[in-house]
């Protein structure tokens, strides 16, 4: 059987000796709190004020694009992991329905995604920690403040608030997933706080013009992409993160029914808050103004005269960013698990600590991601998880569809309504984000994952458990 096609069985057995096993540990509301905790973060913080900076007001436009991609992709995702219930997400899904080749590449994006995406929200929170510390007098000298692309040399909070979070993931799954739950009442309560705060200063005229940049996506003369379609394929990383559940489905008491929960839950819940905190953001503030800042909703509540809820918004920000790199990293480890198991990298980094932790995989996480947060921007690096993401994406629509026809009789907890449809959706509107994505982030993608093919020809496709033996 060819490497390029050869697939892993629906009905495979997850190998159980008990140093390649997950422990099943979490219910539905550890599976909703780990997805409001993941998209609830740097999206709503920071990138909130970024989107508007390209967008101008129609970045409510922009959110409510980039969240109905998601959505059509949370069905196929829901569908996919009840069916599917084991560790590794879109990469174990593409196993199953389009063959190794495809599942190794969706793998090696995934890795990407979420290592990239832990840096990502740890600059964002350094944005936040850094303007609390500085209304305390307490800043940091520029040469710690920001990477190179900032004047600085390191950005040194991004590094310290990685790292530590690999730490809370290294002591298990469980105990990680309960420090979320509370980090995730928090944040919710802090963004209900802004709202409550801005909306007596809500003023329609900042609304006008609508659309300055116009819809789909041009680049200015320095490079900048604007427009609706440019922001939206920036916000898109604000909506995503429901995927990370469907990693933890292993670890899952009852998949059929918790998985679901989990990720369409999540999804209501997040779609809501963003656009509400997103309309009252641009009614209390011009966008040109806000965008300006790392910080926007303190900067905001600052210009409206509460410094002293500036301060908590920020101080909310600060406790609870870190739940959004817990996540990605949770996420990222189980992904290169769930591979390292299947024997497409080494099966020594798949080896479980009595916790119930990858203990190899998550610390190679944590200090990949300490190093990309300390020395590059956030623009660029949100960027390009958002292609690693719309890859994932992509490809579990895809194996959706191909299981409905080539295994239609399978039982399925959940299934995507209106199949047919949804999937292509998702799949039409990936694609045009992804188009819409600057030609650099898309440049670096594809050499991400030719280098990614390079290492499967050499390794993966000889050691795979499928591999035929010699």
């Amino acid at each position: 059987m060819s490497f390029i096609t050869r697939r892993k069985p629906i009905a495979a057995p997850v190998h159980g000796d008990g140093q390649h096993r997950l422990k099943a540990t979490l219910s539905w509301p550890h599976l909703v709190a780990l997805g409001v905790g993941a998209i609830i973060g740097t999206g709503i913080y920071t990138l909130t004020g970024i989107g508007a900076g390209l967008a101008g007001p129609a970045v409510i436009l922009s959110f409510a694009i980039a969240g109905a991609v998601c959505a059509f992709a949370a069905l196929c995702y829901a569908e996919m992991a009840t069916l599917i219930p084991h560790a590794g997400s879109a990469y174990t899904y593409s196993y199953a329905g389009m063959g190794e080749l495809v599942a190794w590449i969706v793998g090696w994006s995934l890795i990407l995604e979420y290592t990239v995406v832990c840096s990502a929200v740890a600059v964002g929170w350094s944005g936040y920690a850094q303007g609390w510390l500085a209304a305390h007098d307490w800043g940091l000298p520029a040469a710690l403040a920001g990477g190179p692309g900032a004047g600085g040399l390191v950005n040194l909070p991004a590094v310290l608030v990685t790292l530590v979070v690999t730490g809370m993931l290294l002591v298990g799954t469980r105990e990680s997933a309960t420090v979320n739950f509370i980090l995730v009442i928090i944040k919710v309560v802090a963004l209900a706080g802004f709202v409550i705060l801005t909306l007596p200063s809500f003023n329609p005229a900042h609304f006008h013009p609508f659309m300055p940049f116009g819809f789909s996506g041009h680049e200015d003369a320095d490079g900048t992409k604007r427009g609706v379609m440019a922001a939206a394929a920036l916000i898109f990383f604000a909506f995503y993160g429901f995927d990370a559940i469907s990693t933890a489905a292993e670890e899952t008491k009852n998949p059929s029914r918790d998985l679901t929960i989990g990720i369409i839950g999540s999804m209501v819940i997040c779609t809501i808050i963003y656009m509400v905190v997103a309309a009252v953001a641009l009614g209390a503030s011009p966008y040109d103004v806000f965008s300006k800042s790392g910080e926007p909703l303190a900067f905001i509540l600052r210009e409206l005269k509460h410094p002293l809820t500036a301060t908590l918004i920020a101080g909310a920000a600060i406790v609870a960013l870190p739940t959004v790199i817990m996540v990605f990293m949770f996420g990222q480890s189980r992904v290169f698990f769930a591979m390292a198991r299947d024997g497409l990298l080494p099966r020594g980094l798949a080896a479980i600590s009595s916790r119930g932790v990858p203990v190899v995989v998550t610390l190679f996480t944590g200090v990949v991601a300490a190093a990309i947060a300390g020395f590059f921007p956030l623009k660029i690096i949100a960027e390009l998880a958002n292609a690693g993401t719309l890859a994932a994406f992509i490809a579990t629509a895809v194996a959706m569809m191909v299981l409905r026809v080539q295994a239609k009789d399978l039982p399925r907890p959940f299934r995507t309504p209106v199949w047919w449809l949804v999937g292509p959706l998702a799949v039409a509107g990936c694609l045009y984000l992804f188009w819409s994505l600057p030609f650099l982030t898309k440049k670096l993608f594809m050499v991400w994952n030719l280098f990614g093919v390079g290492v499967y020809l050499l390794y993966g496709r000889k050691h795979s458990r499928l591999a035929p033996a010699e």
